[in-house]
């Protein structure tokens, strides 16, 4: 059985690109609210190309990341994957390759972690969600908050085969971003296949990858909260703070250590 992370280093090299396209930096002002409240040191789970991480750094957020792909890792400008928290050059970020099932940290470090854009649910096994949500619950001090992003129509998201989502220029080339997506109900998973068609001059060259997916629902997740030692207090509908419902496009939810 693929695990969650599988497909990641590859996506490493396409993921601003593509994330330029779809989320931007919609949530990062979300981001740097909640971080700047929390009133000291911040955790952001998978904080890969410092889409967020850098910003909250430079707003003078006191923030560590921590990714499980060390290609994820060197696209923060001039860093170089070790497996001790090290200062980044160009952003006073402490960056951590690391297991988010099994967080470095000593007990109560953070006064808040992160989670943005559904990081959790690259968790397919629920055993591995368990493993994090206690992670989290240690490293985070009695009263701390935990906020995690949802992305919520990743199970609604119809099946289709090769179909072209964009194209652009990247680092002097022609990109081609082609994908199919597949369910895998039994187990409630998204698949998606990745097929990054890159032409330079007159060469062409592939990048296949897959990238998997678990949703559930806030109900749910609540559950699991309560379960691991936190109390949600808030959930949301967007990044500008409307109250969640079902139909909302992001589902933010805000948790208490209790």
């Amino acid at each position: 059985m693929r695990e969650g992370w599988h497909g990641w280093d590859d996506y490493a090299p396409f993921y601003d690109w593509e994330n330029a396209r779809t989320l931007g930096r919609r949530d990062v002002a979300f981001w740097r609210r909640f971080a700047l409240k929390a009133g000291g040191r911040v955790l952001e789970l998978g904080c890969g190309t410092g889409r967020v991480t850098v910003p909250l750094a430079k707003a003078g957020v006191d923030i560590v990341g921590v990714d499980r792909s060390a290609a994820m890792l060197k696209r923060i400008p001039h860093h170089k994957s070790r497996s001790q928290p090290i200062p980044n050059p160009q952003s006073p970020i402490p960056v951590l390759q690391g297991d988010i099932r099994a967080l470095p940290f000593r007990t109560g470090a953070f006064a808040a972690v992160i989670a943005p854009y559904g990081i959790l649910q690259s968790l397919i096994r629920p055993r591995d969600l368990t493993a994090t949500l206690a992670s989290v619950a240690r490293v985070i001090e009695p009263g701390g908050t935990f906020g995690i992003d949802i992305v919520p129509d990743v199970p609604k998201w119809r099946e289709y085969t090769n179909a072209v989502r964009f194209r652009g220029r990247m680092r002097g080339a022609q990109v081609t971003l082609v994908e199919s997506v597949r369910h895998d109900r039994a187990r409630r998973l998204t698949i998606f296949e990745q097929r990054y068609v890159e032409r330079r001059g007159g060469a062409r060259r592939e990048h296949r990858f897959d990238l998997t997916f678990r949703t559930l629902t806030v109900l749910e997740m609540t559950r699991r909260l309560a379960r691991a030692g936190f109390a949600v207090e808030t959930a949301l509908g967007d990044y500008r703070g409307r109250p969640w419902d079902a139909r909302a496009d992001v589902w933010i939810l805000l948790a208490k250590r209790v």
